[in-house]
């Protein structure tokens, strides 16, 4: 499963935060209920439009976000 086959990034919503696409559910907001300790059956009966593709597809991006990320060292 590709992450961008289930995520899009549009200016037109919520600013351009990917979302899932078809929803306005924000890829953040599904990790925040996901660190919270909210399982993934939890999430679904919630948030009925949520399968567990897409639940993947945020973790993924996410993955592949931090995987992009530059970091630099700071002087102590």
């Amino acid at each position: 499963m590709h992450w961008q086959d289930r995520i899009i990034v549009d200016p037109a919503i919520l600013t351009g935060k990917p979302v899932i696409k078809g929803t306005r559910m924000a890829v953040e907001f599904i990790l925040e209920l996901l660190a919270e300790g909210w399982s993934y059956e939890q999430i679904e009966q919630n948030y009925p439009s949520l399968t567990d593709d897409d639940i993947q597809a945020a973790l993924h991006y996410a993955a592949d976000a931090l995987k992009r990320e530059r970091v630099y060292p700071l002087a102590v």
